[in-house]
């Protein structure tokens, strides 16, 4: 940059992060990113600014802090590069610095030098112990390939008479993959006495030519030689990544060309835009609509049913279930039935024998017909709120037109409610016209005579030897001493109650007739969390081993009925004392006589008979007219009728005013769909012929590893010939710098220093910062795509 800018003194100075980011420009002045529109073109003003913002975050009194500080400097003696400065290693806290002030300036280094794309400048005073460095140990770290890593030798000038750093700087002594640059900076008092920048590099110069130990290379060392290596790796970098970058670059104009289009023939002053606009979107709303609702649609949801898909598993698995739900209570069922006899009867005497009550019959069958309203509602309800959800979810293409879109999913969703309304009032026109005529001549009717002949064989005969259910259950009352509580798979038959060791039905336990059992519920205890059951015999006979009772237990209340209801039509009926009510007088529930007991089995089968075809037919019905009545009729709604009720609910420029989000990112979308497609031009007309040199081979730098344990002598400390002993061997053999060749044997005085191959010899006095570094130029013809 050549300006003095940055906060120089003792201690640690830089105590936030400073990305400076250096920017080619016709004209020279400085921006900080918390000044927004400020420029700085006094450099003594920045410095006060950098100075202020670090005390403003961190206070006076030498905290630190990872929030960086961005600086933008634009000139035209520099090349478009971001350079980030860092805080130095602290070992001891001072101030109001942490007790772990090491380790988070460790953290925040490694935040910076961590990603891929950031070359290491790994600073290091000559006049300390270069096998200590913290600096090289850090880029080890991160880059232990040292592709991207140049050690940066500083204070030459100041070590002790007789010593130097030659060995280091030719990368002879613990060398890096980059080697070493050496640069001599102003001192504390050059800073105070306001010393120059340009005469500072003059001196610099001076120095590396002068001095016996370096003259050799100075063309090598020095503030100029380190900007143009940079600038060489630049290059390098710039070539190495083209066609990765090409190839992203055009990946994401694709991924945006798509919703680009909709923008292009954007014409804010156009009269008829908005109308167009309003039928556009009515129009691909209805499409979309209907798409997700007969499963034809371009966006397809891979999380969770929803639409047609969702509406099609109400019809064929939520509704069906919903009516098994309310399957019949076997006991309360025959209870009623019981009672709906004998209430028939009144006062009269029942005659044994002589005929069964059809009265008993039809109540009992209109009773549970009613029934069915809860299931049918409840399915009119879920398919009306998943219409709502595909209203919300195609509305959100809308966006761009917010009250649209509020209007839009209002009237839609108001008119669905609509047809819910009289949906359920056809539903329920369905259930009651079933109530109001009991059809004894169905063809799948079984009719009196074959429900009598049924009752009059014995149930299980009838039912055979059919599997009622399958399920865990957990055998309780086994003591310790005999294994304890066990859980096993059982499945009850018309006949038996097996259980197995698991649910493959490989390994049967045991197998336990049903003759004779009957079931009771048993008092939870205290300490389980199990609701149980028990089976026993009425003849007092052991029902499993040396069990009085086989104690079964379920994890809910829900689970225990269902398996008692499961019992009960395997003919295990509940125990009289578990089913007795003294306040009603309903101890002789089950305690018929036969004759009513054989009446109560024919009706039953009778409704059982009765009530399978009206299920039948309800599946079959309600389905349809949902459909008919809410799904078609929204559909011709939003086709035919939404654009009218738009425009009768509000002026069309209320209705079609795009959010200012929307225009935002219409504007952002359409700058960067420029940016990428000029970014392109620009890749395409860097030229293939851009200097560039390869990486250096690596070198043994396995000195890094073992510093911390046994760390070489200090260069410091080794005595370089007098000037009167020149080196007799060529230093091409010295390890050059990184990408530029080195001189080949010089003999006698040391002439002064050139350039060989690309980078011409550095100019002297007032051209020394004449001209920018170098960068990849443009050819006058069109180059390949994609760079050799």
């Amino acid at each position: 940059v050549f300006r003095d800018f940055l906060p120089r003194g003792s201690g640690i100075v830089t105590r936030r992060p400073l990305v400076l980011q250096l920017i080619t420009a016709k004209t020279e002045y400085a921006e900080f990113l918390h000044c927004k529109g400020r420029k700085f073109t006094d450099f003594d003003e920045v410095r006060q600014e950098i100075e202020v913002e670090t005390d403003r975050i961190t206070g006076v009194n030498k905290g630190i802090s990872s929030i960086p500080i961005n600086l933008r400097i634009y000139s035209p003696h520099v090349l478009s590069l971001t350079l980030i400065d860092l805080p130095g290693i602290t070992k001891v806290p001072v101030g109001d610095q942490p007790p772990d002030i090491e380790q988070q300036i460790r953290d925040m280094i490694m935040q910076f030098i961590s990603r891929e794309n950031c070359l290491i400048l790994a600073v290091t005073p000559a006049n300390t112990d270069l096998a200590n460095s913290d600096a090289l140990k850090l880029a080890k770290e991160v880059d232990p390939q040292g592709l991207r890593t140049i050690g940066v030798i500083t204070k030459l000038d100041l070590m002790d008479e007789g010593t130097d750093a030659r060995e280091i700087l030719e990368n002879k002594l613990l060398p890096l993959r980059r080697g070493y640059i050496g640069v001599v900076n102003r001192s504390q008092k050059d800073i105070e006495g306001k010393k120059d920048i340009k005469a500072a590099l003059l001196a610099e110069r001076k120095f590396f030519l002068s001095h016996p130990a370096y003259r050799h290379m100075a063309d090598r060392m020095g503030t100029p030689y380190l900007q143009k290596v940079l600038n060489q790796q630049l290059t390098n970098h710039i070539r190495d990544t083209l066609p990765a970058f090409r190839s992203k670059l055009q990946s994401q104009l694709l991924s945006i060309e798509h919703e680009v289009e909709v923008y292009k023939n954007f014409r804010p002053e156009d009269p008829t835009r908005k109308t167009k606009a309003l039928l556009q979107m009515v129009q691909q709303f209805s499409v979309d609509f209907e798409k997700r609702i007969e499963g034809s649609g371009d966006q397809v949801d891979t999380l969770e049913l929803s639409g047609g898909a969702k509406i099609n598993r109400i019809f064929h698995e939520r509704f069906p279930f919903e009516l098994v739900k309310m399957e019949f209570n076997e006991k309360e069922l025959r209870r009623e039935i019981s009672y709906a006899i004998k209430n028939i009867h009144g006062i009269r005497q029942v005659i044994p024998c002589l005929f069964t009550p059809d009265m008993a019959f039809e109540a009992i069958v209109k009773k549970q017909i009613v029934k069915l309203k809860g299931p049918c509602l409840k399915s009119v309800d879920l398919v009306m709120q998943e219409l709502i959800n595909t209203v919300k979810k195609c509305t959100k293409k809308l966006a761009t037109y917010p009250r649209l879109c509020e209007e839009t999913e209002r009237i839609v969703a108001g008119y669905i409610r609509e047809r819910e309304e009289k949906t359920k009032d056809q539903v329920l026109l369905l259930i009651d016209i079933q109530v109001s005529y009991i059809n004894t001549n169905h063809e799948d009717f079984i009719g009196f005579a074959n429900a009598q002949q049924r009752s009059s064989q014995v149930n299980k005969s009838a039912v055979g030897n059919q599997v009622i259910r399958k399920g865990w259950l957990t055998i309780n009352n086994i003591g310790i001493m005999k294994g304890g509580s066990k859980e096993y798979w059982f499945v009850l038959t018309a006949e038996s109650l097996s259980w197995y060791k698991d649910d493959e039905e490989k390994e049967k336990k045991y197998m336990l007739p049903l003759d004779n059992l009957k079931v009771r519920d048993v008092e939870k205890s205290f300490m389980s969390s199990k609701h149980i059951f028990a089976l026993f015999n009425t003849e007092q006979r052991n029902v499993y081993k040396d069990y009085r009772f086989l104690e079964l237990a379920c994890d809910s209340q829900e689970e225990v009925d269902s398996w008692k209801a499961s019992l009960l039509r395997a003919g295990v009926y509940p125990d009289k004392s578990s089913t007795e009510n003294d306040d009603n007088g309903q101890a002789d529930n089950f305690s018929m006589d036969p004759q009513l007991e054989r009446q109560v089995e024919t009706i039953r089968n009778l409704v059982d008979s009765y009530m399978s075809i009206i299920n039948k037919c309800i599946r079959d019905l309600i389905p349809k007219t949902i459909m008919h009545l809410m799904i078609n009729n929204v559909k011709e709604f939003i086709n035919a009728e939404l654009l009218a009720h738009l425009y009768s609910s509000e002026d069309q420029n209320t209705l079609m005013e795009e959010s200012a989000e929307q225009a935002q990112r219409r504007d952002e979308m359409l700058r960067m769909y420029q940016a990428l497609k000029e970014a392109l031009a620009i890749i395409g007309d860097i030229s293939t012929s851009t200097v560039s040199t390869p990486a250096p081979p690596p070198v043994d730098d396995s000195w890094l590893q073992q510093a911390r344990r046994s760390p070489p002598p200090s260069p410091s400390t080794q005595r370089r010939p007098t000037l009167n002993n020149p080196p007799t061997r060529p230093l091409s053999g010295r390890g050059p710098a990184p990408a530029i060749p080195s001189p080949g044997p010089q003999s006698g005085a040391p002439p002064v220093p050139f350039r060989p191959g690309p980078l011409p010899p550095f100019p002297s006095g007032g051209e020394a910062l004449g001209g920018p570094p170098q960068v990849p130029s443009r050819p006058t013809r069109a180059p390949p795509s994609v760079p050799r």
